[in-house]
């Protein structure tokens, strides 16, 4: 049988084979058999044989179609299109289309080059140019393989090789350190800013499901900021110490960025609408709750005036298959998460596992659970995987067994987490294929730096949870 055909046949056997088991006691049936269905999930975005949005889509319907969610046809329609009338879900539709705007304009490119002509007369240099470039648009980006793999490495990979360094001859010269500085960066980007993954945001729309705990942009930035701030400033001379270049000056990127910036001409009109438009939207997003303006809203509207000044175009925004594909995928997983609760699954499992941990001290249970989160990813393939089959269970552990005082921030450290935890694997996050596939890093390099950087990644987060908890 080929690897596609067992990729198919592996979630629909675990959709089988825990349908017939008999129901635990304490569950539905219901709800048991709408936990197979979403494990089934679950397995098929991991291996994922068709296209992820579609995974989800299936499980949503087919749960309605069988009433396993809601007392009537009515209700199981109203919990199958519950996601798509989810504001975070609009919200990440229209980060995306601030992606395009950075692309379709050119300003996320020359941001880059000129980073790039400023900072790197020295391979650290290059390190911190790299890393503020992927800094100054992880706000506007919710999609880190977009902004790392689709803005930031397109140019990044051009400087070592003006070194003569290739994945075939030195590359620890100069584009081994480029690329673990370009993730290692992202990763922390990632977890910055509310906006600046994806998932991120799908994971605050599961806590407010969970817990009825609303987490704004602000409140997320300036909790998670004692630990991102010091870590991202930190990355590029960390790497610098633990797999530093051989070639310490690079005098000729300077003037290649000068180069390319020549060749973009002039900044246009579209650069300073895209711009000014960016600012106003993180403008909104972080002050917008002393203003009375939803995020989601203020996201909204930005974006249609993206439309109406031509920076991008309203075609742009219907054949974006992308940002389509992100809407429906995450609605649909909301709504199945959504009914995990709903039929009661979560509140049985939650209790089941609370039940070994009963005894520990609160503080004990806190720091287990944001661990044991963070090191689950090296099952993972995909964050978004991650995010919804573990972060209810977790949250709901910790509703059973800690002060209700501490679920906030408790529930902010571990969404916080989902950017920093794509460091420890070649396949933790999107961009993390685009820069092991460069070549220069091999993969027992990659997992051993993946290793102490996923250590003081989570050693940060931890040292958090004794300041906030």
């Amino acid at each position: 049988m080929s690897a596609k055909l067992w990729k198919i046949f592996l979630p629909l056997g675990v959709l089988v084979i825990l349908w017939l088991i008999p129901t635990p006691e304490g569950l539905s049936v219901n709800a048991w058999h709408f936990f197979a269905v979403f494990l089934a999930v679950i397995v098929g975005l991991i291996l994922e044989p068709i296209p992820a949005a579609l995974i989800g889509l299936t499980g949503v319907a087919f749960s309605a179609t069988f009433g396993l969610v809601g007392e009537s046809a009515a209700a199981s329609r109203n919990w199958a299109l519950s996601g798509f009338s989810n504001g975070v879900i609009w919200l990440i539709f229209a980060a995306f289309m601030f992606a395009l705007g950075y692309k379709k304009s050119g300003l996320g490119k020359r941001i880059a080059l000129l980073l790039v002509k400023k900072l790197g007369k020295t391979s650290l240099g290059l390190g911190y140019a790299v890393a503020f470039a992927d800094g100054i648009l992880s706000p506007f980006m919710p999609s880190n393989t977009a902004r790392s793999a689709g803005t930031i490495f397109p140019i990044a990979i051009n400087i070592p090789q003006m070194f003569d360094s290739t994945p075939e001859h030195e590359p620890r010269k100069m584009g081994a350190y480029i690329s673990w500085v370009a993730i290692a960066a992202t990763c922390v980007t990632s977890s910055m800013f509310l906006t600046a993954l994806a998932p991120n945001l799908l994971a605050v729309s599961l806590v407010q499901k969970s817990t009825g705990i609303m987490i704004e942009w602000g409140e997320w930035f300036s909790s998670l900021a004692l630990i991102t701030i010091p870590l991202f400033l930190a990355v590029p001379f960390l790497t610098y110490i633990f797999y530093p270049p051989t070639q310490k000056v690079s005098p000729e990127a300077p003037a290649w960025a000068a180069k390319e910036l020549k060749k973009m001409g002039p900044i246009t009109k579209n650069e300073l609408l895209m711009l000014s438009l960016g600012l106003l939207a993180l403008a909104l997003w972080i002050f917008g709750k002393q203003l009375g303006v939803n995020s989601t809203v203020a996201a909204v509207a930005v974006l249609c005036l993206l439309v109406l000044t031509n920076v991008i175009s309203w075609d742009d925004v219907i054949t974006n298959k992308g940002a389509f594909n992100v809407f429906i995928w995450f609605a649909t997983l909301v709504a199945m998460a959504g009914g995990l609760k709903s039929v009661g699954f979560l509140d049985w499992a939650a209790l089941l596992i609370a039940s070994n941990l009963d005894g520990m001290s609160p503080m004990g249970i806190a720091i287990m659970l944001i661990g044991l989160f963070f090191l689950f990813h090296y099952f993972f393939a995909s964050v978004t995987a991650h995010t919804v089959a573990l972060l209810p269970l977790f949250l709901g552990v910790a509703a059973n067994l800690l002060p209700v005082e501490m679920i906030q921030p408790l529930a902010i450290l571990l969404v916080g987490s989902l950017g920093l935890m794509g460091i420890i694997t070649p396949y933790a996050t999107g961009p993390s294929p685009i820069w092991y596939g460069a070549g220069y890093i091999n993969q027992a390099t990659w997992w051993k730096l993946g290793f102490v950087f996923g250590a003081i990644y989570l050693g940060s987060l931890i040292l958090l949870a004794f300041f906030i908890l």
